[in-house]
């Protein structure tokens, strides 16, 4: 059944004699067709009269909820729904050194979980890995990254990493076919260079999920007209953020990934995947 929504009828919200939101909201008519929910959403978003949703915000939150809104009331109306239900934000450490080390290995290994609604982080995965090839982290390496030699010392090998993120990914839902979702990285060296460098070199198979991602700077670059040469930095300065953390810490270039990520679609730009197919 259609719903029919009115000036009229969302006033009546603050009017104890009208028909309050909340019970407008149990009706069967409250159910929607899929495709018209964006636009009841803007509607109810924007036609609540000033004030009411401070004294009714949480009873009509649930009540959307149950209804298939998802999110809260301010987020629902802050940007406009993406293309996926989440992204996974995805920052690799490796070894380095001057002049670089062959083969690199992954030292830590960190991944956020971002709904795609709220672009709330939900879930975190975090490990530091073993390298074996170069077991020994140079100076150089530990003053670029912060990570020293007792972070990655008996940490488990990048095979049983891949194990844990299989796992991981399994038990939040990420590999239920009707769930949506793409990594997102600052740059293509993530997942296009190093991952399925090392698993070469290891023997490893690279996972399909693996295989597609966002590149941050060039949505950045669709979003602002700009390129950031100087990758997180530069993004969160054309943005007006403060940056989190250390720079070069896999967890905190996640956040500030994910940050940066929050205010372009609060901007209204929809990500989309940049990878060509391997």
């Amino acid at each position: 059944m259609y719903m029919c929504i009115s000036n009229r009828s969302l006033s009546s919200v603050s009017d104890a004699s009208g028909c309050s939101m909340v019970a407008l909201l149990h009706t069967g008519a409250a159910k929607f067709p899929r495709n018209l929910l964006p636009r009841v959403r803007q509607a109810v978003c924007s036609l609540l009269p000033a004030g009411v949703l401070k004294g009714y915000g949480s009873i009509v939150s649930r009540k959307l909820a149950s209804h298939g809104f998802g999110a809260s009331m301010a987020a629902m109306s802050s940007f406009p729904p993406q293309r996926y239900h989440y992204f996974l934000v995805l920052d690799f450490e490796a070894t380095c050194d001057k002049p670089q080390i062959h083969p690199q290995e992954i030292i830590e290994f960190p991944i956020l979980k971002l709904n795609g609604r709220t672009m709330e982080i939900e879930s975190t995965f975090h490990m530091y890995v073993q390298p074996v090839v170069h077991p020994q982290l140079t100076p150089f390496c530990t003053e670029l990254t912060g990570i020293i030699q007792g972070m990655v010392d008996g940490q488990p090998s990048l095979q049983q990493v891949l194990e844990r993120v299989d796992e991981w990914m399994a038990k939040e839902g990420l590999l239920d076919p009707s769930v949506k979702s793409i990594f997102v990285t600052c740059g293509d060296w993530d997942l296009k260079v190093m991952l399925p460098g090392q698993c070469q070199y290891l023997g490893l198979p690279v996972a399909d999920y693996f295989k597609q991602w966002i590149n941050l700077k060039k949505a950045y670059s669709f979003a602002m007209g700009s390129w950031p040469k100087n990758g997180l930095l530069d993004m969160n300065k054309g943005l007006n953020l403060q940056h989190i953390g250390r720079p070069h810490s896999g967890i905190d270039d996640c956040k500030n990934i994910a940050n940066i990520m929050k205010t372009l679609a609060h901007r209204g730009f929809i990500f989309k995947q940049t990878s060509k197919p391997f």
